[in-house]
């Protein structure tokens, strides 16, 4: 029960308990950030105007490059050939 709620998905993304805490914190709190400067946005326009769409196009760039890193890592994994 355990493994299954605390350690099975961080291990899915190839990170200990630890990074992915500290990975998720970081995410977590960096929405937030973008996501206040939205709520300033709508009351001051003239403040925060790219913000929130900087916010999410860098999260989903850092997304995208983990997942495209994990993907090569895999295909290198099955593509050595070992020589004893």
């Amino acid at each position: 029960m355990f493994r299954r709620l605390f350690l099975d998905h961080p291990a899915s993304v190839g990170e200990t308990f630890g990074e992915h805490f500290l990975v998720a914190s970081r995410f977590g709190l960096t929405m937030i950030g973008g996501g206040l400067a939205g709520v300033v946005h709508a009351f001051l326009p003239f403040a925060f105007k790219t913000t929130g769409s900087r916010t999410v196009m860098r999260l989903n760039a850092q997304i995208v490059a983990k997942r495209a890193a994990a993907s090569a890592d895999e295909l290198q994994r099955r593509t050595v050939e070992y020589v004893i």
